[in-house]
């Protein structure tokens, strides 16, 4: 007999407050600026799409969707440290878009690090195209660094093929 370990099933529902302190760990292990906890909770009182990735009551990645004027903007996007490699961050950015398109944007952006080659990556391989850059976006140790701007055009899923 062969035992086929399975991993256990992650799941998405919406970020509550209570796990604002488990998101702000997972931001401050994920990035050397990370969002305060107040950025959080002052985007779900604002009504942003903000989601959460869970696996076993676990929190693994997050995302964060503004959406207005028929655009969508991705705010932030993170997958706890340990769990990245393992396609939750393409999972949560296929979430997001869904939530744009059920929105009915038609385009969303995001702004990303051009040093963050995986999220670069992740991006790219999804169809979103770099339209621009922010001079000085992020904060940096000596500097500050230049932000990709990217956007995608969002196609009704039927015509997506």
């Amino acid at each position: 007999m062969v035992a086929i370990l399975q991993e256990p099933i992650s799941n998405f529902r919406a970020m509550r407050a209570s796990d604002l302190e488990a998101i702000s760990r997972i931001e401050l292990s994920a990035y050397p600026y990370p969002w305060t906890f107040g950025i959080f909770r002052d985007c779900m009182a604002a009504g942003y799409e903000c989601w959460v990735l869970e696996r076993s009551a676990e929190l693994i990645g997050y995302g964060v969707l503004s959406v207005a004027g028929g655009e969508a903007h991705v705010l932030n996007l993170c997958v706890a440290p340990a769990e990245q490699g393992h396609g939750h961050g393409r999972r949560i950015l296929a979430r997001l878009l869904d939530l744009a398109r059920w929105h009915h944007a038609d385009r969303v952006f995001l702004e990303v690090r051009p040093s963050n080659k995986a999220a670069v990556a992740l991006y790219d391989s999804v169809g979103f195209n770099e339209i621009g850059k922010r001079p000085n976006y992020y904060p940096g140790r000596n500097s500050r660094e230049d932000a990709l701007v990217m956007a995608i055009e969002l196609l009704a899923p039927d015509s997506a093929d």
